[in-house]
């Protein structure tokens, strides 16, 4: 904890509070990571306490016993701000602020106010703009209970409420406008993406402060901010990566992601996550220094399969190898994930590990064929320029030929009688309804992890 002479004057000193239920996993340092981001706030924190409940108590979440104690650790501390690691209803917010005469935030509006401090341009302004009016609509009341209600009649009602009924109508109106502005960003951004479908997309993903910039850094010379705070990135970038092997990909990086993030920041900033959302590979940053890293891998996968894309071909990267203090952390994390891939971004270990791993990944993914069929199969013609990227045709007698890059889960699709499938480079003809050992073979040569073969090798 900080201490409380170092305050600074825009700074607030706060105290942390955190109700853990029988169904939560508890980490080593309960109030670890709420400390982070009070800290990433500007907060100066001073102390802690957590408290075991079978479930939230209606009135102050943490019942009188606590908001007595936590009121006397306020005089002693001189608090400014109660910061609690739950997600309180306006009437729980409301009680405690009478009953502890200070200010008290819930973890979404700690949030929510470090993405409104970060965000720097227009889009994920208005991200943060809409998921702050869609936080607060519901305790807008909260903020009026200062004007009393005039007696005028029956029927009549005070100044308090008529001008919450007007803020509440401006809020609505800027919600529906922040929305419509929004759609039409994630369109263009969509329409951005898809025109780039001549180059493969990596996307990189993970817990907030796993080192993902730090990463994009080293793959690409990217100067993309990479600071040892949460949440340091919060708008896409994506850079050009020279992969090994392979060739030129596009390689973006976007927010970073946390336990119970809000779901209206996971609905705003939709349009941000589309580099994420149309990559044709994920890479899965994780901090394996971190004592919690199965918790944060745990909470990244509940975020992708919020956005629906949980099922996307994804490689696990165990980043910050260089800073594992305990040898065994390691082994159990691939004991538990055995085909991650260790490496340190800051020192540059395992990243050729790394790189042909990708490699492989988009091989497997994503197919350069010669397409051969019936000219008058009109069928194939249009699946393959709905679904593949056709570079180039030729027609002899009947039968067309296609040179056509094109994602494996479709390519099977088109493998029917009549149809002959072959890798382009090699001419090997593919069968995609039985074991192929050579066409594996090819893919782990290209990839870096299966030497050349020599005139008279086998």
């Amino acid at each position: 904890m900080l201490e409380r002479d170092k305050k600074k004057v825009d700074q607030e000193v706060a105290y942390l509070v955190r109700v853990i239920f029988p169904d939560e996993v508890m980490e080593a340092d309960p109030l670890e990571e709420l400390e982070g981001l009070a800290e990433t706030a500007g907060s100066i924190v001073v102390g802690g306490m957590t408290q075991r409940r079978e479930r939230p108590d209606s009135a102050t979440y943490i019942g009188s016993g606590k908001v007595t104690e936590l009121s006397q650790l306020i005089k002693f501390h001189a608090v400014d701000v109660i910061i609690f690691d739950n997600d309180l209803s306006p009437g729980q917010v409301r009680n405690l602020e009478q009953e502890l005469k200070i200010k008290v935030l819930d973890r979404t509006e700690l949030i929510l106010d470090i993405f409104a401090t970060h965000a720097q341009t227009y889009e994920s302004r208005l991200a943060v703009e809409l998921a702050q009016l869609e936080y607060s609509l519901p305790r807008l009341k909260r903020m009026w209970t200062h004007l009393s209600r005039i007696k005028m009649g029956v029927g009549m009602r005070g100044p308090g409420e008529k001008q919450l009924e007007v803020d509440r109508r401006l809020v609505e109106k800027r919600i529906s406008e922040l929305r419509a502005e929004l759609r039409q960003i994630e369109e263009r951004r969509q329409r951005q993406v898809q025109s780039r479908s001549g180059r493969m997309k990596v996307s990189l993903v993970g817990y907030t402060n796993a080192g993902k910039s730090t990463l994009m850094n080293f793959l690409t010379d990217a100067d993309v901010l990479a600071e040892d705070k949460l949440f340091a990135t919060l708008d896409t970038r994506t850079r050009r990566w020279h992969l090994p092997s392979w060739g030129p990909v596009l390689l973006s990086d976007t927010v970073g992601f946390i336990r119970r993030l809000p779901h209206n920041l996971v609905a705003s900033f939709r349009a941000t996550l589309s580099e994420t959302v149309e990559a044709d590979l994920l890479l899965h940053v994780a901090d394996a220094s971190s004592p919690d890293v199965f918790q944060q891998i745990a909470a990244v996968y509940d975020v992708l399969k919020e956005l629906a894309i949980d099922e996307k071909d994804t490689l696990l990267v165990l980043n910050k190898v260089d800073a594992i203090s305990d040898p065994d952390q390691l082994s159990r994390l691939l004991n538990r994930y055995p085909f991650a891939i260790p490496i340190s971004a800051a020192t540059g270990e395992g990243i050729e590990s790394l790189t042909k791993a990708v490699s492989l990944a988009l091989s497997r993914s994503f197919l350069d064929l010669e397409v051969e069929g019936e000219i008058s199969d009109g069928r194939l013609i249009a699946f393959l320029e709905k679904h593949g990227e056709v570079l180039d045709r030729r027609f002899e007698e009947t039968r067309v030929y296609f040179h056509v890059r094109i994602a494996a889960v479709h390519a099977g699709r088109i493998a029917q009688p009549g149809v002959i499938l072959r890798d382009f480079e090699s001419q090997h003809v593919l069968n995609f309804h039985q074991p192929d050992p050579e066409w594996e073979k090819i893919q782990r040569r290209r990839a870096g992890t299966l030497p050349e073969t020599t005139p008279g090798s086998s």
